[in-house]
């Protein structure tokens, strides 16, 4: 059974279909707690399913580095095979990033390498981009630049707002992160294999 920690920063939408797989029995994962940046609203997913939650807010520290201390102490707290970032909206340190590597994953709201960063969905509307998409990768040192496990495709309707598109992202997001962490989980996903 692979054990994981969710961070998130926001509503939890891909949290949510985490904690909804986990429930299932026969799903090869489980969820120790969730963790936040900031008093997310996707914090509550958790609660609802009895998921213990934690939350470590960057404004409390002098630093980032002291903040993903923290932020690290409360993950290895878990003893976690596996850190799961779904939707979380802070570049981590790399001191961070290596003590988890490879067992921390993202979920980015674009096909990359296209639209790294905080603002995908924006930018691929800027852009011109006739479609776009989802893919979750390994986290290192940059800034949505690790290798990628897994991606799924969409069309970019055209006229679509910024959050309207998003919210048709999000919809493969769930589906996709499931998808990985129980490949993930059954040995036919090998982190560090793809690292190296």
């Amino acid at each position: 059974m692979l054990s994981i920690v969710v961070l998130i920063s926001g509503s939890g939408s891909n949290l949510r279909a985490l904690l909804e797989a986990c429930d299932n029995p026969l799903f090869p994962a489980k969820i120790l707690a969730v963790g936040a940046d900031n008093p997310a609203a996707g914090l509550a997913h958790a609660e609802q399913f009895g998921v213990p939650t934690f939350v470590v807010e960057p404004g409390l520290f002098d630093s980032r580095e002291n903040w993903a201390e923290v932020l690290l102490r409360n993950l290895e707290y878990h003893k976690p095979d596996l850190v799961v970032l779904a939707g979380f909206m802070k570049v981590l340190p790399a001191g961070f990033v290596a003590a988890l590597s490879p067992n921390i994953i993202n979920l980015h709201p674009s096909l990359l390498p296209a639209f790294p960063g905080a603002h995908a969905v924006r930018d691929a509307l800027s852009a011109g981009a006739d479609a776009t998409g989802a893919t979750v990768h390994i986290v290192d040192a940059g800034v949505d630049t690790g290798p990628i496990l897994a991606q799924r495709e969409i069309a970019i309707p055209t006229g679509i707002s910024e959050s309207d598109l998003h919210e048709q992202i999000k919809t493969i997001e769930r589906s996709l992160i499931v998808e990985v962490v129980s490949q993930i989980a059954e040995g036919k996903l090998n982190l560090s294999e793809r690292s190296s």
